[in-house]
């Protein structure tokens, strides 16, 4: 049964990816930035211990899923138990314009339009991406896919994976 992690930049198309390998192979689908953050605002990261509880639990009631996200720190909890990668490494460019055009994320915002006005940050923090050296960054996402010993493709454009 596949066993797939997706991470790259926000906006490089990692839940749109999921979304369709989910679909097209019938694997369940997490989108970690449901199990990473409090439900307040501004919004503030889980302890790792609780969001690795909610990955535990959607593991266990799932034989074959897809896992996406920016979060190192997150997917290196499944890595010995997914047996692919890829990575969305993505120009930084063409992560802005996917964000600018992505559809609605009810999962994520009320409405459009709430998440429309966060926009400008969003493309501030996906600016960022190949400077930071957090969790969230390309540094990072580098790393995890470098050390990989399993089935893995990294994908630099958005054309490569239509």
């Amino acid at each position: 049964m596949s066993k797939v992690l997706i991470f790259g930049n926000s906006g490089s198309g990692k839940s749109t990816l999921a979304k369709g390998l989910a679909s097209q192979n019938n694997l369940a689908h997490l989108d970690l930035d449901t199990v990473a953050w409090k439900p307040i605002i501004p919004p503030e990261r889980l302890p790792v211990s609780e969001s690795s509880k909610s990955i535990n639990d959607f593991l266990s009631a799932n034989s074959g899923w897809v896992i996406e996200g920016c979060y190192s720190d997150l997917l290196e909890l499944v890595t010995e138990q997914a047996n692919e990668v890829v990575f969305l490494n993505l120009p930084v460019s063409a992560c802005i314009e996917n964000a600018k055009n992505r559809p609605w994320e009810p999962h994520k915002y009320a409405n459009k339009e709430a998440q429309d006005a966060n926009l400008e940050m969003l493309i501030d923090w996906i600016t960022q991406y190949t400077t930071r050296t957090d969790t969230f960054s390309k540094l990072a996402h580098e790393k995890l896919f470098n050390e990989f010993q399993g089935k893995k493709t990294m994908y630099v454009s958005n054309e490569q994976r239509t």
